[in-house]
């Protein structure tokens, strides 16, 4: 199996932190989405990553469908849960991180229109969705290690990439001081190989 992924994609963190803590061999094709000769839209129509190329060819996208498959495909260390109450618990998690990763991307890609062309409406909305997901997320964690039923799963996993990209492209917020509860839950992140090894990096 090949990933075609960037070192800065939150998504394609999700699915290299998924593949290690799984213990699945992936061969990662480091591409740049802006290279003429990239391969991403022969895999995607869509032309984003991360796409995850099958052996037989076939190719999966997105993030939510490759981790999902990447799980199943090995009884090592669900991180879906099998039961459907917390399976659904673990999927809000990942669909709210998610939410605020889309929203700060948003924020990012308006900020580097040329000026005069931005739109500090468009702006502002998406940086008060990425507040409301944090102080929501931080609420919900509470005291908890955990995010779900105090046991490791992708919702730690797509909370923790999403907090990876708002320290790589937002600095300035400070969610640290704001939110201690994602802090502490960043922090222990942080500590593991899966995420260490998936650091975002601007090269």
């Amino acid at each position: 199996m090949k990933l075609l992924y960037s070192n800065t994609s939150p998504y394609a963190r999700k699915v290299r932190v998924v593949a290690a803590e799984k213990r699945i061999d992936v061969d990662m094709v480091l591409v740049v989405l802006a290279d003429p000769e990239c391969p991403v839209a022969d895999h995607n129509p869509l032309g984003k990553i991360p796409v995850l190329i099958l052996p037989d060819g076939e190719s999966l996208y997105d993030s939510r469908v490759i981790v999902e498959y990447l799980d199943h495909r090995t009884p090592v260390a669900h991180l879906i849960p099998q039961d459907h109450t917390a399976k659904i618990a673990v999927r809000r998690w990942e669909a709210l991180a998610d939410g605020v990763t889309d929203a700060a991307v948003a924020a990012v890609m308006e900020g580097r229109r040329p000026e005069g062309m931005q739109d500090s409406a468009v702006i502002e909305k998406q940086l008060n969705k990425v507040e409301r997901g944090l102080r929501r997320m931080d609420q919900d964690l509470e005291k908890r290690k955990w995010c779900v039923n105090e046991s490791f799963s992708l919702a730690d996993i797509a909370v923790g990439c999403m907090l990876g990209y708002l320290e790589l492209r937002y600095q300035h917020l400070d969610w640290k001081q704001q939110y201690p509860n994602l802090a502490r839950h960043y922090a222990a992140m942080m500590k593991r190989a899966s995420f260490k090894d998936t650091a975002p990096v601007i090269g």
